[in-house]
């Protein structure tokens, strides 16, 4: 796994940027971890202050310099405003994967974005870090989301009570792994 995230490593899509998180994201971070509707189906302590959104920020950038994960502002390409986040962390260097996490503001949901920075991040996990694979774990009542993983060709592995665990696998690495099992 080739997991070096410095420089930090700015992604474009058609309507986005995906950059780094600074210290003036604390208002909108604050907001995503503290907001009913975003948290529904997250489980994690909800931020009570913008002192909680800042700790936030600066533990999100100390995991990136140490190498630990990447964690992207989302924001249109004319406006640095964050309007989501989307992540590769839980890295596993010994099988060569990673889960991905996102989440918008309520005004930018169902629109495509999570989409366009999902799949950004998707091929920057198989291109640049040659992940073999990248999964991710959403609930059972985040139809939403499920959706959304199946269009971007997540496989589902298997239900829990209340979690659905999906992958999506390199197709370079799944094709070459056929090829090498077809020839032996």
């Amino acid at each position: 796994m080739n997991i070096r995230f410095s420089p930090f490593p700015i992604l474009q899509t058609e309507r986005l940027i995906l950059r780094k998180l600074s210290l003036d994201d604390a208002e909108e971070i604050f907001f995503l971890r503290s907001d009913e509707e975003v948290n529904r189906y997250l489980d994690r302590t909800r931020a009570v202050d913008l002192d909680d959104a800042l700790g936030f920020i600066n533990k999100v950038n100390i995991g990136i310099a140490n190498d630990k994960w990447m964690y992207w502002a989302v924001c249109f390409k004319d406006n640095p405003k964050l309007i989501g986040t989307v992540c590769l962390w839980n890295l596993n260097e010994e099988e060569n994967k990673a889960e991905v996490g996102y989440e918008l503001m309520p005004e930018y949901q169902r629109k495509g974005i999570a989409q366009e920075s999902l799949d950004g991040v998707i091929g920057f996990g198989f291109s640049k870090l040659e992940l073999d694979k990248i999964e991710a774990y959403t609930q059972k009542e985040n139809l939403a989301s499920i959706k959304l993983l199946e269009k971007l060709n997540f496989v589902r592995d298997f239900d829990e009570e209340t979690k659905i665990d999906y992958s999506v696998e390199n197709p370079n690495t799944a094709v070459y792994s056929l090829l090498k099992t077809n020839n032996n």
